[in-house]
């Protein structure tokens, strides 16, 4: 199952596009994991098809290996202009609507963006550190000090990316460690800002995403 709508957030006077994919062999008395995609700065706009074009809202969308997986996928769309750190009310809002709606478990929220979504990512630990079950963080970055989630966390960047320093990473990493969170970061040697492609395709992070459960 797959639908995109629209969502006007409460006292904004824009609409937010977003995806949702389910597996059509479970019933909604089923309550399953929710995981949320915010897409990168190229994906703006009102448009399924560009909203697809990479991560997690390409592979739930469209790839078979995918459509069975047990697990809800959101991935609302950023409007022209905006960028996803400007709203987290707004988004906050969307993700309990849609968890609402699909029954979702509401210890099994989490979270993973990829460029502006990974600062998106970051910024969304942070203004809500105890409702994610974990994040992931891709080639993103945020206030370091102002990041506390309780959830785990695992950020992902490639050493020559020109786009996003590596350094903003590093940050917020080791910012969580020093306060005694959990966090760790995966470094491509040789990789430039599309960190997210072997983030996503060569380890164990989507099935760890839907795995993880709120303490």
């Amino acid at each position: 199952m797959k639908y995109f709508e629209h969502f006007q957030p409460k006292g904004t006077d824009f609409a937010l596009p977003y995806l949702v994919t389910r597996p059509d062999a479970v019933s909604k008395e089923t309550k399953l994991p929710l995981l949320v995609f915010l897409h990168g700065a190229g994906e703006r706009g009102d448009d399924e098809k560009r909203l697809c074009v990479h991560g997690p809202a390409k592979y739930f969308s469209s790839d078979a290996q995918y459509l069975d997986q047990k697990v809800i996928m959101l991935a609302p769309q950023c409007p022209q202009g905006q960028i996803w750190s400007n709203f987290p009310t707004a988004l906050m809002e969307l993700i309990l609507s849609v968890a609402e709606r699909e029954n979702a478990d509401m210890d099994r929220i989490s979270i993973t963006g990829l460029s502006m979504g990974g600062f998106g990512t970051w910024s969304m630990l942070a203004q809500y550190p105890d409702f994610f079950s974990a994040g992931a963080p891709i080639c993103g970055g945020g206030v370091c000090w102002y990041c506390r989630p309780s959830a785990p966390v695992r950020a992902f960047h490639g050493d020559e990316d020109d786009l996003v320093p590596l350094e903003n990473s590093l940050l917020m990493v080791d910012a969580i460690k020093k306060n005694g969170g959990h966090a760790e970061l995966t470094i491509y040697h040789g990789c430039g800002h599309n960190s997210w492609t072997p983030a996503y395709e060569t380890t164990d992070l989507i099935p760890w995403l839907i795995a993880a459960k709120r303490k």
